[in-house]
């Protein structure tokens, strides 16, 4: 009896991580730090939360199907603002509106690969990457990062084979927070052009870059429609991530493709929280702004407090947008190591294991820290109590 594909990858790892604080006991004067997942706690600002309700009520089209790529509205002003920030040229045609990133990459992976196919992802990799490439039956083919997270290209072209279909960037990157340089991502472009396979550039992170201008330049290309492929998510910069609105930019011609697979899917995403990414970029840079100068801060206070643990052996290998990625100095292999971090110093966080393929050694040696909502305060706390952890 053959297995279903979904038998052939992991079960979801924030799930798995939630379970682990089944039967622990916190209290007021030691309370759980959870640094596990990478998504607003909070709900959106109240202006847009009113915008909301006032469409729910008055909007009748909202409760209905709409068009299968998204609304035309939504779907321009992404256009207008991505061609004004990367100083491109990209019409509303060329941009689908998706039920979050996710989709947006499996909706991408869907319209260009099949069974069989090579996908090439960048290790440390984003789980659900790998996760639904497993489904689909692809082929992941891991490309290791350096010391500093960073893939080499010269490394990725010497995995490419006939059976390659994109190499897939996460910048700034999750799970290590490294935010790629426009150079490096330009190299990867170049070299998705000359073998004629697709660049997916997951930018979900992008309004918490902490570099001014454009982070790439690869939509001032006029040819960029036959590589590039960007993915984008409302979710982080709005706090809409109950609503799942995502976004992806590409060539018409591989949106139709899509089109197909989201049809069968969600047939349209949802109309309320469209609504609200469209108003929401229409009317909060400014709140944007102050969200992007909070994250930077707490970045900063994770880099300032590191000496602290690098005395006792810890590194930090990679910080941004929302994460820390920290190479630990025990013994315990992580995916132990994080489970006893729950019972015995009240930290939540995940395993380099759920990051990294079985056979390399590295997640052994690694823990992600999601700290967008851990204030500074928290932050300082987290740290005193990895200090203390003995393994």
């Amino acid at each position: 009896m053959t297995l279903p594909r979904t038998n052939r990858t992991f079960a979801p790892p924030v799930m798995e991580a939630r379970r682990w604080l089944e039967g622990v006991t916190f209290t007021d004067e030691f309370p759980l730090i959870n640094v596990s997942q990478a998504a607003p706690v909070e709900p959106p600002p109240e202006p847009l939360r009113q915008h909301i309700a006032e469409t729910a009520l008055n909007v009748a089209e909202a409760h209905l199907y709409g068009p299968v790529l998204g609304l035309p509205d939504l779907r321009a002003e992404v256009a207008r603002q991505w061609s004004t920030n990367y100083d491109g040229n990209i019409s509303a045609e060329q941009v689908a509106i998706t039920s979050g990133c996710n989709q947006a990459f499996c909706t991408t992976i869907s319209a260009i690969a099949g069974e069989g196919d090579e996908i090439i992802l960048p290790t440390p990799w984003y789980f659900n990457h790998k996760m639904w490439l497993d489904m689909i039956g692809a082929k992941v083919v891991p490309l290791p990062t350096d010391d500093i997270l960073l893939p080499d290209p010269e490394r990725a072209a010497s995995l490419i084979t006939q059976r390659t279909r994109a190499i897939v960037l996460v910048t700034p990157n999750n799970p290590g927070g490294v935010e790629y340089p426009a150079e490096l991502v330009n190299l990867f472009y170049k070299l998705a052009q000359r073998h004629r396979i697709k660049l997916i550039i997951d930018e979900t992170y992008r309004d918490f870059d902490s570099r001014s201008g454009p982070p790439h330049n690869l939509f001032a290309d006029p040819e960029w429609p036959d590589t590039l492929v960007q993915l984008y998510s409302f979710s982080k910069a709005y706090r809409l991530t109950g609503h799942r609105v995502g976004a992806m930019v590409a060539d018409t011609s591989l949106l139709g493709g899509g089109e197909k697979f989201l049809d069968t899917v969600t047939i349209c995403p949802n109309q309320l929280g469209q609504h609200a990414a469209l108003w929401g970029m229409r009317n909060l840079s400014q709140w944007l702004a102050k969200e992007r100068c909070e994250i930077l801060d707490r970045r900063a206070a994770i880099v300032e407090n590191m000496p602290q643990l690098t005395t006792h052996g810890w590194r930090l290998m990679g910080a941004g947008a929302y994460f820390a990625y920290l190479s630990h100095p025990f013994d315990t292999p992580s995916d132990q190591l994080a489970k006893a971090l729950v019972s015995d110093h009240k930290i939540l966080c995940l395993p380099g294991t759920m990051f990294m393929p079985k056979s390399d050694p590295g997640g052994a040696k690694q823990l992600r820290i999601a700290f967008a909502n851990v204030d500074c305060t928290g932050i300082n706390m987290l740290y005193d109590r990895l200090k203390r952890a003995q393994y």
